[in-house]
């Protein structure tokens, strides 16, 4: 099957998934004229009245158009006598032969068409088979491990190394005055609003600053908040009700509690944020803030702990922390949510020009089955890749990108570049345009952990150094 009836298949079975498509309605068609049926007409021997030359009578009243069709529908012996006439000026071999022609060419259109859905079965199979067969650690893997030491259920023990480095930076935040021209990643709360530039350097001001932008967002909460019903603002918190529900982790998210406190961030951002407005995709950003902040709080996993338990101070003061943390954030990056999402547009195309530098053969090879790399692509960059991997990676690869100079807007096309090439064996094995999408949307990364994020990390810094500097070595 060629890859435009295969890009065809996709997304004719795709359609219905997406809310608002457009279904095809294919009317009944009226069934070939079949001689045989009216025999008897034939037999008869009516012949039709003689043809006069030029044009019809035209009605001049109402009246007599009315007489003239009346019987337009009418069902009956006229019928049988026009069926007859048509008859008499057919060759009944050829109406025949071209009855048959058309079945025929009917019935193997619809067994192509089953032979295609098969096709189109086992290759979906195949996909699905080769995905469960890679090799994979224990499925007992929290979907947000501990931080700090990634060793509760079944994830790797902290390293020697690693318990050195997290010492190391414990000593450092403990100084006086923290050094942010540095790197750190620890995956704590504490290097969350450092890097963040949420708090700053200087230890004796911290306290102060972290209470007065607290009450800072409460102000806007009492300011705004209650605006959320209005004609103005209702469809907006409309869709971020909407849009909740479906971010992960379900058990953390769906709790009444959690609900309530990722509207208010989503809707106070949004108020706050006229140029760009709420737009999907960034509720996901608040997650892996809210997350370490709990983890302040808790000693076991996030997905199975009530929330709702936790002293409303601490409540308050994670939902606080959690907004800044975003919005800071979103500052480097707002260019990803304008009107038209401009930035998104742009980084795509620069991933487009990077893989096809850097490994041709996939570029390639996602050409020849006509992949576009924005229908894949636009999520990684909306999503900052927190559709495509576990929390507990997205956390550690956030880490990284806070201690890294303009990490959101600029390292996250080199990560998303050694991201696709990572998977170039399984993306050069399938051979259709089905087949590539499916893997590209269903990237099989859910028993990863830091090692593979910190492989993934140490890959795109190569890239960055080889290309950041010297565009042009990445444009053709």
């Amino acid at each position: 099957m060629s890859s435009d009836g295969n890009k065809k298949q996709f997304w004719k079975r795709n359609a219905a998934k997406v809310p608002g498509s457009i279904q095809h309605v294919y009317g009944a068609q009226h069934p070939p004229f079949d001689p045989l049926l009216h025999a008897n007409l034939i037999k008869a021997g009516n012949k039709p009245p003689p043809a006069t030359p030029g044009k019809p009578k035209k009605a001049t009243t109402f009246q007599e158009f009315e007489s003239i069709t009346s019987d337009a529908w009418d069902v009956g012996d006229d019928d049988d006598e026009l069926l007859a006439m048509a008859a008499q000026n057919l060759n009944i071999e050829v109406v025949m032969e071209t009855a048959n022609k058309v079945s025929f060419e009917l019935e193997k259109e619809i067994q192509d068409e089953e032979e295609d859905e098969e096709d189109e079965e086992d290759r979906v199979e195949e996909a699905l088979h080769r995905q469960r067969s890679l090799p994979h650690r224990p499925p007992v893997i929290p979907l947000v491990a501990r931080m700090a030491d990634q060793n509760t259920s079944g994830t790797p023990a902290m390293t020697e190394r690693e318990a050195s480095r997290l010492d190391k930076f414990k000593q450092l935040l403990a100084g006086p005055n923290t050094d942010l021209g540095k790197r750190y990643s620890s995956n704590t709360s504490s290097s969350c609003v450092l890097q963040s530039g949420y708090l700053p350097a200087n230890a004796e001001r911290r306290e102060s600053v972290l209470q007065r932008k607290r009450q800072e967002y409460f102000g806007f909460i009492q300011q705004y908040y209650d605006s959320r019903n209005d004609e103005h603002h209702q469809d907006t918190y409309r869709q971020i009700h909407i849009d909740i529900p479906r971010m992960s982790p379900e058990s953390l998210v769906l709790q009444p509690k959690v609900t309530e406190i990722f509207e208010r961030i989503l809707f106070i951002w949004a108020i706050r944020h006229p140029a760009s407005g709420y737009v999907q995709g960034i509720n996901d950003l608040v997650t892996p803030f809210f997350v370490v902040y709990v983890f302040e709080y808790i000693e076991e996993e996030v997905e199975n702990f009530d929330v709702s338990s936790l002293q409303e101070e601490a409540l308050r003061n994670i939902e606080a922390d959690s907004f800044w943390c975003m919005s800071k954030l979103l500052d480097g990056i707002q260019d990803n949510y304008t009107f038209a999402q401009p930035g998104i547009q742009r980084k795509v195309k620069a991933l487009e020009e990077l893989v096809s530098r850097i490994d041709e053969s996939v570029h390639r090879h996602m050409q020849h089955y006509e992949v576009e790399y924005l229908q894949f692509a636009f999520r990684w960059m909306n999503n900052l890749l927190m559709r495509e991997l576990p929390l507990r990676c997205t956390i550690r690869l956030w880490d990284t990108y806070q201690a890294e100079p303009e990490g959101f807007s600029h390292f996250h096309l080199y990560v998303c570049a050694a991201f696709l090439v990572r998977w170039r064996k399984e993306i050069l094995e399938e051979r259709d345009f089905q087949g590539l999408m499916i893997l590209l949307q269903n990237l099989p990364t859910m028993h990863w952990g830091n090692e593979e994020v910190s492989v993934l990390l140490a890959e795109a810094y190569r890239l960055k150094f080889a290309f950041a500097d010297a565009p042009n070595h990445y444009k053709r």
